[in-house]
């Protein structure tokens, strides 16, 4: 009696983890392409301070999605509950960079896209994503966005100054007057780090300091 009883077990115990090898390797797939997620954005990070508390956030979120998925997808009043559930929940987050939310989006249809048994289509997302970076990025590290601020003191220099900067495409942000010396702001974008415009106008008799500042062209406030 015990021994069939102990048999019954075995076979329901072996039939039910045999059950959930889809679901398991949809799990492992999840994990791998989270770890994947996490190292992309690693990589492509451009800010000042890197948020590692988001980046394992990203992970989390593409198992977390798939297992909501797959819990979803075998019980429709069982998805009517769970919508119902996270219809109430509120994110007080301020997201800021529009690069957070592509990739918060990234692994929330990752984890979908697997939970729904989509596999291929989830890798094959992740590999267009990643040759949409290198391209993009390719095509922005040949060119980078400066401030250039400068003082000068005499108004016959703007010829001088206008004949160094055509070189480079730029746009005048600023320009301040005072009694014997005007400061001006110069957005430009520099090909290949050339630089060599700096020493150009620091040569000029009648400039007294160049500034040249690094920035994306965002400002968050």
């Amino acid at each position: 009696m015990l021994e069939d009883f102990i048999t019954f077990i075995r076979t329901d115990l072996v039939d039910a983890l045999y059950n959930l090898l889809p679901e398991v390797y949809s799990l492992i797939l999840a994990f791998l392409l989270g770890l994947f997620i996490y190292y992309v954005y690693r990589r492509s990070y451009k800010g000042v301070v890197f948020n590692h508390g988001f980046s394992i956030t990203l992970a989390a979120m593409t198992v977390l999605s798939t297992v909501i998925t797959l819990a979803i997808s075998s019980n429709i009043a069982l998805s009517l509950g769970m919508v119902g559930a996270l219809s109430i929940v509120r994110y007080r987050t301020a997201i800021k960079d529009p690069m957070d939310i592509m990739f918060l989006f990234w692994a929330v249809a990752t984890g979908i896209t697997i939970g729904a048994k989509m596999h291929y289509l989830a890798l094959l997302g992740a590999l267009i994503i990643v040759l949409l970076f290198l391209v993009l990025n390719k095509q922005q590290n040949n060119k980078k966005m400066y401030i250039l601020l400068f003082h000068y003191s005499l108004k016959d220099t703007e010829a001088e100054l206008t004949r160094i900067l055509r070189k480079h495409r730029y746009e005048i942000k600023s320009k301040t007057i005072r009694e014997n010396q005007i400061e001006m702001a110069v957005e430009m974008v520099v090909k290949n780090d050339n630089l060599a415009f700096l020493d150009a106008i620091k040569e000029l008799p009648s400039v007294s300091d160049v500034t040249l500042v690094q920035y994306d062209g965002d400002y968050y406030n």
